[in-house]
């Protein structure tokens, strides 16, 4: 049997390092990289500048090479960073120079055998289809002899000049304690020169994580999302008395936030650090502006969000899941734009006018903007999630990932519940909607006395597995914390529920 070809997914090329069509290697990537050179030449846009950058993953620097040699071939000019750079350094490089594209080999929070290849196009955005399947349909007609001309590297002006931007977003100017790790990633130095830069110089930093290494040997997995991959974090936080924790994923697009709790402390979830952004972003902006404003999150995300936006007087956009999607949230919306976008899996694209996409190291300026602009009025992170709490009701959410075929799927599509935590519930198939917002996945929803509850499920794109979302809403109370034992309450019935019609 010929094995299937990698194809573009949530991310674009994502597997294990090993030979042949279905794995990362030298040639898969000679073949992706012609075949993003074939389609920009059919869009009339041969010999412009092409952004090459990597990761410090195995093989990455042969990747980078092989990409940058294969466009150069194809002429194009290109600017390869001479060193490993985050993600969101490539994004913001394509965007700042106007590049046609930019390739970043990376594959973000993987497991050490994995790679992959992430591609741009204008204005930094990731692919959507269909250029993706442009892309796949040309890889598959690229010749066995793929020509590779020599390439010299860039110099590190836009790595500077990415820092100074991030740098840039801070508002206030009194000291703050940061715990940092970049998870074994490349990261660490750029995250702590641009907290200088933004005037953030108290960070301690997880030694035994802060430098690259590709094998990631402190963590089973390296996603800061993941039980115990933040624990060194924690504990350094807790022993610096640092006011701020924050974990970077390995290719330092993503961001995740610790904060000290009258119970000790806790990661906070990707949801709760983007209420907090998203309403720190808006109280920013002057409120003649705020009716052309737009911020995002997507379909499996919280709710508060909107309730967020509609309290600043903004515009709030679901989208489908992935930053490919969020980045676009203003498309279509003329005379307005996206200010702040996020994704529970603790993404964040807090400057979208630099940066089009997730940016962990920016997000990380922000957080700790907001830390000191809190304590200037004499409250705490913890205070501020009170307070949204209590203005736009208690939101309790959790995730939940389990082994799955498409069978089952297919099950809850045919024979849907239709009462969930002891409320009715109705069901949206977002797969018979028309155009960008169509999507393999079921939305139940229901409620009553004050609480709403809400299910996403959809198949995962990477695994066999099927992703659940859930969340409970209750309308603001006098009583916070009756009100999230309430809550706490409905969210574990709503668990059991589904997973009982999971099977």
């Amino acid at each position: 049997m010929t094995e299937a070809p990698l194809t573009f997914g949530t991310a674009g090329l994502r597997g294990p390092m090993r030979e042949g069509p279905g794995g990362m290697n030298v040639d898969t990537v000679t073949r992706a990289t012609w075949a993003v050179a074939k389609v920009l030449k059919d869009r009339c846009l041969g010999g412009s500048t092409v952004v090459v950058g990597r990761d410090a993953r195995h093989h990455s620097d042969d990747f980078a090479l092989a990409a940058a040699e294969v466009l150069a071939a194809e002429g194009f000019t290109v600017l390869l960073f001479p060193d490993p750079v985050p993600t969101p350094v490539v994004a913001y490089a394509v965007r700042h120079r106007g590049a046609a594209a930019g390739v970043q080999i990376t594959a973000s929070h993987n497991p050490p055998q994995d790679n992959g290849y992430k591609v741009y196009l204008d204005g930094g955005l990731q692919i959507v289809p269909p250029t993706d399947g442009e892309i796949e349909a040309a890889m598959a007609q690229a010749p066995d002899d793929i020509a590779r001309e020599r390439v010299d590297a860039c110099g590190l002006e836009l790595v500077e000049g990415y820092r100074t931007r991030a740098a840039s977003l801070r508002h206030t100017d009194d000291g703050v304690r940061v715990a940092l790790t970049p998870m074994h990633g490349v990261g660490g130095e750029t995250a702590v020169l641009t907290l200088a830069e933004a005037g953030v110089t108290d960070v301690h930093v997880v030694t035994e994580q802060f430098s690259p290494d590709p094998d990631f040997p402190t963590v089973e997995f390296p996603n800061p999302e993941e039980p115990g991959a933040t624990d060194l974090l924690l504990s350094l936080a807790a022993y610096a008395d640092a006011e701020i924790a924050i974990a970077l994923d390995p290719d330092a697009d993503r961001c995740a936030v610790g904060i000290p709790t009258p119970d000790g402390w806790r990661m906070l979830s990707g949801d709760e650090t983007g209420w907090l952004l998203g309403d720190y972003v808006l109280s920013q902006l002057d409120s003649d502006i705020a009716a052309s404003t737009v911020v995002a999150s997507t379909v499996v995300s919280s709710r508060m969000l909107a309730s967020i936006a509609a309290a600043h007087g903004a515009t709030h956009v679901e989208t489908l899941t992935g930053f490919k999607w969020l980045a676009r949230a203003d498309a279509g919306r003329p005379g307005s734009t996206l200010v702040y976008a996020y994704e529970e899996a603790i993404g964040h694209c807090v400057d979208p006018s630099a940066v089009r996409d997730k940016d962990g190291i920016s997000a990380a300026v922000l957080a700790c903007d907001l830390v000191v602009a809190l304590r200037a009025a004499d409250r705490s992170v913890y205070d501020a999630l009170n307070d949204l709490a209590r203005v736009h009701g208690v939101h309790d959410t959790t995730a939940l990932s389990i082994p799955a075929d498409t069978t089952t799927m297919r099950r809850v599509r045919d024979a849907p519940p239709t009462r969930l935590a002891g409320f009715d519930v109705t069901v949206d198939d977002l797969a018979e909607r028309r155009g960008q917002s169509r999507t393999d996945a079921l939305v139940f929803s229901g409620g009553g006395d004050g609480a709403t509850v809400r299910v996403v499920v959809r198949p995962s794109g990477t695994e066999p597995k099927l992703k659940s979302y859930f969340e409970v809403r209750l309308a603001p109370g006098d009583d916070l914390a009756a009100d999230r034992e309430r809550a706490d309450a409905l969210l574990g019935d709503l668990v059991t529920d589904f997973r009982t019609v999971l099977g």
